[in-house]
């Protein structure tokens, strides 16, 4: 029921996935009225795998996260979570308020052993291909510490999701020299410098990201989501810059239907919604958190990563993983 567009956007999203995804199955949680009367407007070509569980709530987008989890405990958000925890879905994906959805998820599912707080992560285009990189919200002020249990999570994310054995791990700074950073970002360089069999690069710089220099980017909270907020403006600012470039006139208009092949495939590249779903990694559970304006396309998006996700079981793999470099 959340995000910007509701279930004009969630509903018809679940009928795209299951149409074209004969082993997933879904449960709409909300105003069952309200999915039903959306879903008759839809053509389903598999309706068995389709279920509705009723919430009379709903988690506005500028609820606190305090009256989210106090006061809104048969909310859609909260219901889905519930269903989570009791095993009765192997993972919620939500459009909603993110601080809501953080601190509900926390609560009832809890963090893993050995993890102090959960993490966003998601995949960003470079030019090599995608970087995962987090944190990208959650966690505005992380200790060394912190920062060491993310890129160890996003080790084995990459790992899995990604079919990469041995995937590269870097650490955002302001620079790749030593001496440089807060002592947040330095200390956790001196701790993942000591992990055994572990693919650390080091520092790396806000390029990097986008050259692709490694597979994994760790940051804090507060860094991680300027990073994005400032990649999907500067997408959207080149998009339109290319739109204003190619119908200035009648000759601009006649290069860019010779571009269309060229335009398609960089429209595709870039294009946020192939990317969207980040995972709340670090929680007994899987949480995946959709754009709050994701439309059709960008939500089933979300509904396929976390059953990829689900599917790789990484809510064991990450615990695995978190034991067996704590141990070391």
């Amino acid at each position: 029921m959340g995000g910007d567009i509701g279930i004009d956007s969630t509903v018809s999203a679940s009928v795209l996935v299951v149409n074209r995804n004969k082993n997933i199955s879904i449960i709409l949680v909300g105003n069952k009225s309200a999915i039903e009367n959306k879903l008759a407007t839809l053509k389903i070509k598999r309706e068995q795998q389709i279920n509705i569980v009723h919430a009379t709530q709903v988690v506005e987008m500028d609820d606190l996260p305090s009256t989210a989890l106090r006061g809104k405990k048969d909310s859609s958000m909260r219901v889905a979570i519930n269903l989570v925890k009791d095993c009765e879905t192997d993972a919620m994906v939500s459009a909603g308020n993110t601080g809501a959805l953080m601190a509900t998820a926390r609560f009832v599912l809890k963090t893993l052993p050995g993890i102090d707080r959960p993490a966003i992560i998601t995949a960003m285009p470079t030019m090599k291909g995608f970087v995962r990189v987090l944190d990208l919200g959650a966690n505005v002020d992380c200790t060394a510490e912190q920062l060491y249990q993310f890129a160890i999570m996003g080790y084995v994310l990459a790992q899995n999701m990604d079919n990469n054995p041995r995937p590269s791990v870097g650490l955002l700074n302001v620079g790749e020299e030593e001496i440089k950073g807060n002592e947040q970002v330095k200390n956790a360089h001196s701790l993942l410098t000591q992990i055994k069999d572990f693919n650390y690069y080091g520092f790396v710089e806000g390029d990097d990201i986008f050259k692709g220099t490694t597979d994994v980017v760790v940051a804090d909270g507060f860094v991680g989501n300027v990073l994005l907020k400032t990649t999907e403006g500067s997408v959207k600012m080149v998009a339109l810059f290319l739109k204003n470039a190619f119908t200035k006139n009648i000759l601009t208009k006649f290069v860019a239907l010779l571009a269309i092949p060229v335009l398609r495939n960089f429209k595709r590249k870039l294009d946020p919604r192939h990317y969207n779903g980040a995972s709340l990694i670090g929680l007994k559970g899987i949480v995946i958190k959709s754009h709050g304006s994701a439309d059709t396309i960008s939500f089933a998006n979300a509904i396929e990563v976390a059953a990829t996700t689900a599917q790789n079981d990484m809510t064991e793999k990450v615990q695995d993983a978190i034991s067996q470099y704590q141990k070391e």
